[in-house]
């Protein structure tokens, strides 16, 4: 039984033209989530250990303001596209669109204001909520009026978020949950010895400014080698690794598949990520530097969190032989995404 409340979070500021946020808390026996109707943000959730005590596992803010500030996208939904587009450009049918440029060359999540950072409407359902947004012709430099609705569903320990979009224009398209996890529970030091499986038998190498060379590089021998579980900081030791930021290709499907595990021995937390997407970059925080202040006061050093971003390949717009990244107009975008939680 998942029982759904909303509450006042905050307003907007003026500039951002006022507007109220609101809280949805969505609460199972195991699990208790609470989502913004600004960016779609997730603020907090909690799961519990083995002995049953709830922590709450994801970095973020106490206030309104810390997610109205520059943040590395805590808890957010990201788009119209996740990740980097190189050079923030990219052609369709023939015409060039120009995207914002936000992070080196390149485009990232969206651009200067993507939809992590405005308001959407949000609609109660027995067991979540759903939000919606138009995100108009030429925003950010993305072509068509594209309607997008993000649902959040809590039953037990599962958490699903179903994304859908349609769209007035040929447009690419690649939304995603940008949730920062410790397992420990947020502001704990490190994730060193948190435990990690992915799914997959290859990745995306990148360049120096974390572009996919576009090369589909297997992943036998390597360091990128996560089919079996892995503890991830004797892992980074061993093959040299500053960290990951990196996209891992899946098996191709419309089906629900399991991509990824993480376990922490400590606590016996346990997440699997269930996707339909084609890919999930693996992060370890590798840009955080401690000095954001997040809740209750903690602070987040390097690699004190991890992200399992399901999306589709970075830059896939731009490489004819990744998956396909653009959405025609008649066409609907769905993906559904599934987080669940267990104790071992």
């Amino acid at each position: 039984m998942t029982t759904v409340r909303r509450e006042a979070f905050g307003r907007m500021p003026p500039e951002e033209g006022g507007g109220e946020v609101e809280k949805f808390i969505l609460q199972s026996d195991s699990v208790r989530v609470e989502i913004l109707s600004f960016g779609c943000i997730i603020t907090t959730l909690e799961t519990k250990d083995r002995d049953g005590q709830f922590s709450d596992i994801v970095l973020g803010f106490d206030t309104l303001e810390g997610y109205t500030g520059k943040h590395p996208f805590f808890g957010t939904v990201v788009g119209r596209v996740a990740n980097r587009i190189a050079n923030g450009k990219f052609s369709v049918d023939g015409k060039e669109y120009q995207l914002f440029i936000n992070n080196g060359p390149n485009s990232l999540h969206g651009g200067a204001k993507g939809f992590d950072k405005v308001l959407w409407s949000a609609e109660v359902l027995p067991n979540g909520v759903r939000f919606f947004r138009l995100s108009p012709d030429g925003e950010e430099g993305y072509p068509g009026d594209l309607k997008v609705w993000v649902t959040y569903t809590l039953s037990g320990r599962e958490l699903a978020i179903n994304y859908q979009a349609q769209t007035s224009k040929t447009t690419p398209i690649s939304l995603t949950n940008h949730s920062y996890f410790n397992l420990a529970g947020q502001g704990s030091r490190d994730v060193y010895d948190h435990e990690i499986s992915i799914e997959a038998d290859s990745y995306l190498p990148v360049d120096d400014i974390q572009i996919p060379t576009g090369e589909v590089a297997a992943v036998p021998g390597t360091g990128f080698d996560l089919r079996q579980p892995v503890e991830l900081g004797k892992h980074l030791q061993k093959f040299h690794l500053d960290g990951f930021d990196h996209n891992f290709c899946l098996h191709q499907g419309q089906d629900r598949r399991l991509v990824a595990r993480v376990f922490h021995p400590p606590t016996g937390r346990t997440m699997e990520v269930h996707t339909t997407q084609p890919g999930i970059q693996f992060y370890t925080g590798n840009f955080l530097d401690g000095s954001l202040k997040g809740k209750g006061g903690a602070t987040y050093p390097k690699h004190s969190a991890f992200c399992l971003e399901t999306q589709n390949w970075p830059d896939a717009v731009n490489k004819p032989h990744f998956p396909n990244a653009l959405l025609h107009p008649g066409e609907e975008y769905n993906h559904t995404t599934w987080l669940v939680f267990n104790t071992a």
